[in-house]
C-alpha cells in the first residue's frame, strides 16, 4: 500500500463518503477506488465551500473534504479556505506539493506552509511511515479545540512511497469536549440573574455542539433574551418570545436595543470576534464568555468570567446552576421581558411590512424576501444568503426555526460562496430543500457549479436578484457610474442556467414569485436544480442602526 492508498483507507475509515475535488490528483482515483465518491466542481474555491456547507450541518460529527493539485490548484483554493478559517468551519484540505526535492525552491508552492495563517493545523506528510500518525493529528484537530481548516499536503513524490503496514494502525481519535470550572458558572449564574437588563449572545458554537434545546432551557429558567449572531443564526427558535432574532450589520429594533441597553452579556458558543459583518459590543458591560477556544478570551474584550469549553456541557452546567441559585422553576413568567420584546419588535416591524408586501416593478428585494418567510416550510428548508445587499436584506426578516435551517455566514464576505456552500448542504441533509438567494455580482463568481449541482444529483434552488447592477452600492461611484457604467451589469441567467441542464425561471411580477417558489420546490423534490431569475430593483434600504 502506498501513501495515497493509505491517505484514501483512512477516510474510508473516518467514514467520509464524498469528496469535493478539481481539477487533477491522483489521490482522486485512489479514493474512487476506495469506494468513496469524488465530485468535480468548476473551480477550486468552489470546492472548498462545498465541503465547508457539509461540514456546516455536521455539528462536527463528519467533515468536508477537499482534494486539488498542487501548484495553482492549491493557490486558487485561498479564498475558500479563509472564508472558512473566518467562519470557525472545519475541513480537511488534501492538496498536492511540489517534490521534496524541489519543496524550498521558489517559487515553488507549499500550501501548508503558506495556508498557516488561514488554518488550524498544518502539516506536511513527508514519509510514508508517517501516515497515520499525520492523520491521526489531521482528524484530531478537526474535532477538538478551535475549528477551521486542516491542511495536509502530499508532495508530488511522497504519494507513490510504500507505507510499511506497521505503519498503518489508524484508530480515529475521538472529541474531547472540555467543561469550565464549576466557580466560574456559579459565579456567571450569579451575575446574569442579578443583572438590570442582561442578554445571551449565541454563535455557531451551540449549532456544532447541537445544544439548541439547552439553550432554550437556559434562556426561559433564566428569564433572559437571546440574540443570535449571523453565523449562530437558527440556533434559537425565532419564533420563540424570548428571541431577539438574529443580525449581521443590519438586525431588527429589539435586537439593536438589548444589545445596546443590556448590563450583563452572556455569550455562549461564540469566539466574540469584532467584525463589521456583525453588531458592536458597546463597552461598559459586564461579559460571560463561553468557547470552545480559551485564546479567543480577552482576545476583542475584556472577560469578566471566562468559561471556556464545549457549550453544550457549559449550558447544561449553567442550567444546574440557575436552579440551585434560583429553584427548580428559575424566574419563568417573573421578569415580563417577552412583552417587552413583543412591543419593540412590533413597533419596529410595522414600518417594514408594506415592503415585505410591496407590488411596485422592477420587483423590491424585500418583496422576495416576505414571500420566501410565508411560503417556504421553514423546518424543512436550508437557507442562505450570498454577501453583500442578500445577507442584510434577508437577515432580519427570514425566521429561522429548527437548528440549521439558515447557513449565516460571513465573518469575511466572499462573493459567490452561497451556490457551493447549498450543494455541500444538501449533499449533507438531502432531504432538505435548499435554497441560496444571490445577487447578479455574486452569481458571476460561482454560476458555473450550477452545473455541478445538476451533475452531482444535488437539486438546490438559487433566486439570483437580477437589477442589472451591483446593488450593495446603489449611490456609490456616481461618477464612475455616470461616465463608465462601473457597477453596471446584465444577463439573462434563467437561460445559462438552462444551458447548463438545470431549470430557468424568470420572474418578472411581484404576484410571480410565490408561484416560482413553490414550482421551485416541486422540481428540486423531483430532482431538478432550478435558477429564479428574479427582475428585481435597486434597494439601499436596510435595517441598521448608525
Amino acid at each position: 500500500m502506498n501513501v495515497l492508498e493509505a491517505v484514501a483507507r483512512i477516510l474510508k475509515t473516518e467514514g467520509v463518503e464524498w469528496i469535493a475535488c478539481f481539477p487533477s490528483n491522483e489521490l482522486i482515483e485512489v479514493v474512487a477506488r476506495e469506494g468513496i465518491r469524488p465530485i468535480m466542481f468548476r473551480q477550486e474555491r468552489g470546492a472548498v465551500m462545498a465541503a465547508d456547507g457539509y461540514s456546516r450541518m455536521s455539528n462536527r460529527e463528519g467533515f468536508g473534504v477537499i482534494i486539488t493539485q498542487g501548484g495553482p490548484g492549491s493557490e486558487n483554493s485561498m479564498g475558500g479556505l479563509a472564508q472558512a478559517y473566518a467562519d470557525n468551519v472545519p475541513v480537511l484540505y488534501l492538496p498536492g506539493g511540489p517534490a521534496l526535492a524541489q519543496y524550498a525552491v521558489q517559487p515553488n508552492f507549499s500550501p501548508a506552509r503558506t495556508y498557516e495563517s488561514v488554518s488550524t493545523h498544518s502539516e506536511v506528510l513527508f514519509k510514508g511511515d508517517q501516515v497515520a500518525n499525520v492523520m491521526r493529528r489531521a482528524f484530531h484537530a478537526l474535532r477538538n479545540g478551535r475549528p477551521g481548516p486542516v491542511i495536509v499536503e502530499i508532495p508530488a513524490d511522497v504519494g507513490p512511497q510504500e507505507v510499511p503496514d506497521s505503519a498503518m494502525a489508524y484508530q480515529p481519535p475521538k472529541r474531547s469536549p472540555q467543561s469550565p470550572a464549576q466557580a466560574d458558572v456559579r459565579d456567571a449564574v450569579k451575575l446574569l440573574l442579578g443583572a438590570k437588563k442582561p442578554v445571551i449572545w449565541s454563535g455557531m458554537g451551540v449549532l456544532f455542539s447541537d445544544a439548541s434545546a439547552e439553550l432554550r432551557e437556559l434562556a426561559e429558567l433564566a428569564e433572559v433574551p437571546v440574540y443570535c449572531t449571523m453565523p449562530g443564526k437558527s440556533g434559537f427558535d425565532e419564533r420563540h418570545p424570548l428571541s431577539l432574532g438574529s443580525g449581521s450589520g443590519a438586525t431588527g429594533l429589539h435586537a439593536r436595543t438589548w444589545l445596546q441597553e443590556s448590563d450583563v452579556l452572556m455569550a455562549l458558543g461564540s469566539s466574540m470576534t469584532r467584525t463589521s459583518y456583525g453588531q458592536p459590543i458597546p463597552d461598559g458591560k459586564v461579559i460571560i464568555h463561553n468557547t470552545e477556544s480559551i485564546e479567543d478570551l480577552n482576545k476583542d474584550f475584556t472577560v469578566d468570567v471566562g468559561l471556556p469549553g464545549d457549550a453544550k456541557l457549559t449550558i447544561q452546567m449553567l442550567i444546574d446552576e440557575v436552579k440551585a441559585q434560583a429553584g427548580e422553576n428559575g424566574r419563568r413568567g417573573q421578569t415580563g421581558v417577552a412583552g417587552e420584546i413583543a412591543a419593540v419588535k412590533g413597533a419596529w416591524f410595522s414600518e417594514w411590512e408594506d415592503l415585505l408586501h410591496s407590488d411596485d416593478t422592477p420587483i423590491n428585494v424585500y418583496r422576495v424576501i416576505g414571500e420566501l418567510e410565508r411560503t417556504l416550510d421553514h423546518d424543512n428548508s436550508i437557507v442562505t444568503h450570498d454577501a453583500g445587499a442578500p445577507r442584510d436584506t434577508i437577515m432580519p426578516f427570514y425566521t429561522a426555526t429548527t437548528p440549521n435551517s439558515y447557513i449565516g455566514w460571513g465573518k469575511t464576505t466572499h462573493l459567490g460562496y452561497g451556490i457551493p456552500l447549498m450543494i455541500g448542504a444538501k449533499l449533507a441533509k438531502p432531504d432538505k430543500f435548499c435554497l441560496n438567494f444571490m445577487g447578479d455580482g455574486a452569481f458571476g463568481m460561482s454560476g458555473l457549479d450550477v452545473e455541478t449541482s445538476v451533475r452531482a444529483g444535488a437539486p438546490i434552488t438559487t433566486i439570483v436578484l437580477n437589477n442589472g447592477g451591483m446593488a450593495t452600492y446603489p449611490g456609490g461611484y456616481p461618477t464612475a457610474r455616470e461616465l463608465f457604467g462601473v457597477t453596471h451589469m446584465g444577463g439573462d441567467y434563467a437561460k445559462i442556467a438552462e444551458g447548463m441542464g438545470a431549470v430557468g425561471i424568470v420572474v418578472s411580477e411581484p404576484g410571480e414569485v410565490a408561484n416560482a417558489l413553490e414550482e421551485a420546490k416541486r422540481l428540486n423534490a423531483e430532482g431538478r436544480t432550478v435558477l429564479l431569475d428574479i427582475r428585481s430593483g435597486m434597494e439601499a434600504r436596510r435595517s441598521r442602526f448608525e
